[in-house]
């Protein structure tokens, strides 16, 4: 238990400073000392509270614009989680670690190295159908879909304040649906979701000293750490898919 709060304490920390990779904190950090079904249940309530204050950091306006922006990215992850959360138990682990680690590093790889790689203008609203439902198709046998969505964030160059609000907004219509869609396979009960209530706290202490960091991140700095720290999820996702 002192080791799941510390690892949350963490992960609370790096969400408030660059708005994503709890959930791939959590659950790289969980699966080495506890069983899967336990792992991704103990990340559902945390990610769901602290994204409500990212969300709505800026207020409701802000995030009721930022959602309709996004609002195909949502649909698409929305639906395929809840499709995909039906195969937890029968997806290969090391499949879905592969299938999202190798691609999400050699994006953020080449990004760091200088390489171009943003979308064209005609061609977002099919990036973001697409991607939102890759996100959903993993989020649901995972408990993490933001790779997608960063990716997308990188392409289109979207201010800080704005990428974040944005990830606050998708991660947590994410994970209501993520909530909704385990409390259906059973994943979620008493027992699994009393352990992720516990986690609650320590990562909105993590959030609140996260923001502290994150306010006073200029915009291009911000944009290379999210660079680098997509390359180490990545990485870990693959290290994981190897020694699985």
């Amino acid at each position: 238990m002192l080791a799941a709060l510390a690892v949350t304490l963490f992960a609370g920390f790096v969400k408030g400073a660059v708005g994503f990779a709890m959930p791939l904190i959590m659950i790289s950090a969980f699966s080495a000392f506890l069983p899967p079904e336990v792992a991704l249940a103990g990340l559902i309530l945390p990610t769901l509270i602290t994204n409500l204050s990212q969300a709505f950091r800026q207020g409701i306006a802000p995030a009721r614009a930022t959602a309709w922006a996004f609002r195909r990215f949502l649909i698409g992850t929305v639906v395929f989680i809840a499709i995909a959360a039906q195969f937890f138990d029968q997806i290969p682990r090391v499949a879905y670690l592969l299938l999202l680690g190798v691609p999400v590093t050699a994006f953020a790889a080449l990004q760091l190295a200088g390489v171009p790689l943003a979308l064209r203008l005609e061609h977002r609203n099919r990036a973001e159908w697409g991607l939102g439902v890759i996100g959903g198709l993993y989020g649901g046998v995972s408990g993490i879909w933001g790779p997608p969505l960063l990716v997308y964030l990188l392409s289109i160059d979207a201010p800080k304040l704005e990428a974040i609000r944005a990830q606050g907004v998708v991660f947590l219509i994410g994970a209501v649906a993520l909530l909704a869609a385990h409390l259906t396979t059973g994943l979620a009960n008493a027992q699994t979701l009393a352990f992720s209530a516990a986690l609650v706290v320590p990562a909105q202490i993590g959030m609140v000293l996260g923001y502290r960091l994150q306010d006073r991140l200029p915009q291009a700095r911000f944009r290379r750490w999210t660079q680098a720290l997509l390359v180490v999820t990545g990485l870990n996702l693959v290290v994981q898919a190897l020694m699985t």
